[in-house]
């Protein structure tokens, strides 16, 4: 039992001695890993998954894009942090927005939005997921 204790002392007293410095850190990782948060990133813009986005507009007719182009730029003066997307479905060019993964998450920009866009509507699509959190790289620094 006393060896026990012993043992058990020293490995603490050890621990203690090799502890982290406060407000360093040192990370050693494989270089692989960056290799693979890149990969990442590529697939993650490839595919896509199912969520929602905002229609702002749908038109037909010889001046359906250059109006469509006008709805992109209003919208992109007043909303810059959301994503724009023109689709042409026969015979409508429509122009929407976002990338919701939520019903939820889009009607709270919705409102925002109909406030410029009266006519605007929330739609089943297929979105872009968000990018994961980027780390940074892998330095031997400390």
């Amino acid at each position: 039992m006393k060896h026990l204790l012993v043992s058990f002392l020293f490995v603490i007293s050890f621990l203690n001695n090799y502890a982290q410095d406060a407000g360093s850190l040192h990370v050693i990782a494989d270089s692989r890993l960056d290799t693979l948060q890149q990969l990442s990133s590529r697939l993650q813009r490839i595919h896509q998954i199912e969520g929602f986005r905002i229609q702002i507009f749908m038109e037909s007719g010889n001046e359906a894009v250059s109006r469509a182009d006008q709805s992109i730029n209003r919208f992109r003066d007043a909303f810059p942090n959301h994503k724009t997307y023109l689709t042409f479905g026969q015979p409508y060019y429509r122009v929407r927005v976002g990338d919701f993964r939520s019903r939820l998450e889009a009607e709270g920009q919705l409102r925002h939005i109909t406030r410029f866009f009266p006519q605007a509507f929330i739609i089943k699509d297929m979105i872009e997921p968000p990018l994961l959190p980027s780390f940074p790289s892998n330095t031997n620094e400390p």
